[in-house]
């Protein structure tokens, strides 16, 4: 579950600060990054128990279409689980003014209890155009068996991303969280990233869900990241 992991979550809704950059040049071309974060926000959810994020993560392109990496992160659930480590890999391919992102995450978590479950995997469908300034987009992924083994899960999310200024860019997306069971609920953020050089990057950003019953980690906050690309 990711802030800027799909960081500096600077580019739609997955400016949550994470993910995959396809890069232009080179069979294979690596990128690193690091970030903190006062929380780590997921669909809406803290991961960290309200509490700060660290973040660090490797990702590699291949022919400019191809790409694949590794994120880790604390996180807090209350119980033993301190670590989240996520594999990913896909392709972007483009078809007219479309950019396609199509993969699969692994969303492993470090000294969970035992009979926890809370490993899982999703696969996505995404994609995004152009729309004068403006890049609009969404996103679809599936899961079989969900965080906790809760079973099947669904996350849909429509998202977009406008530049104000040389260094702003507002961006901001709505999405619905399906689990089978009481779990269903909307989540949406809005906020702005500011780039402060090539490599280094802000985030502030506010999360919120419909949700009042699951606790306090489901309410309404504000988050502020900065996260550097090496």
């Amino acid at each position: 579950m990711k802030l800027i992991k799909t960081t500096l979550l600077a580019a739609v809704a997955s400016v949550a600060m994470s993910g995959a950059a396809l890069a232009q040049e080179g069979v294979f071309d690596f990128s690193y990054n690091v970030g903190v974060a006062t929380d780590y926000v997921f669909r809406g959810v803290s991961q960290t128990d309200e509490n700060g994020q660290l973040f660090a993560g490797v990702d590699t392109t291949l022919w400019g279409i191809g790409y694949a990496g590794a994120w880790i992160s604390n996180v807090d659930f209350g119980g033993s689980t301190d670590g989240e480590l996520d594999l990913y890999a896909g392709v972007k391919p483009k078809v007219g003014p479309v950019q396609l992102d199509i993969g699969v995450i692994y969303y492993g978590y470090l000294n969970q209890s035992s009979g926890a479950d809370e490993d899982y995997t999703e696969f996505k469908i995404a994609g995004s155009v152009p729309a004068g300034p403006a890049t609009v987009g969404a996103a679809f992924y599936y899961s079989d068996d969900f965080f906790g083994g809760t079973g099947e899960a669904t996350y849909f999310e429509v998202n977009g991303s406008v530049p104000v200024a040389e260094k702003v860019t507002l961006s901001g997306a709505i999405g619905q969280q399906n689990v089978v069971g009481p779990f269903d609920y909307t989540t949406w953020n809005l906020g702005a990233g500011y780039a402060i050089n090539d490599t280094v990057g802000l985030d502030l950003r506010y999360h919120d869900t419909d949700e009042d019953s699951f606790g306090e980690i489901y309410e309404g906050r504000v988050v502020l990241g900065l996260k550097v690309v090496f």
